[in-house]
């Protein structure tokens, strides 16, 4: 794995599980037949260092959307405020 790539995608998405997840969906496509939107450094160059060269580029992005909806927790029989 490419610490440098590695790095820079951290960077660019904070969120952890969010970069795991963003990997292992990118990478399941790559192996699937997909185009990479990078040029490998090297001919034996991992799908996984493909990926995190597309985020540190900023080629691959992830987004969050929440809604008025997402900010009240379902399912609770009490009001969520007196966890606070």
């Amino acid at each position: 794995m490419n610490f440098e790539y590695l790095s820079a995608a951290e960077e660019k998405i904070i969120n952890t599980p969010m970069l795991v997840n963003l990997i292992s969906y990118r990478t399941r496509q790559l192996n699937s037949g997909a185009r990479p939107m990078v040029k490998k450094d090297h001919a034996e160059m991992d799908n996984h260092d493909l990926v995190l060269k597309e985020i540190a580029q900023g080629l691959l992005t992830a987004e969050m959307i929440f809604s008025e909806d997402d900010s009240e927790t379902a399912g609770l029989d009490f009001d969520a405020s007196m966890l606070l």
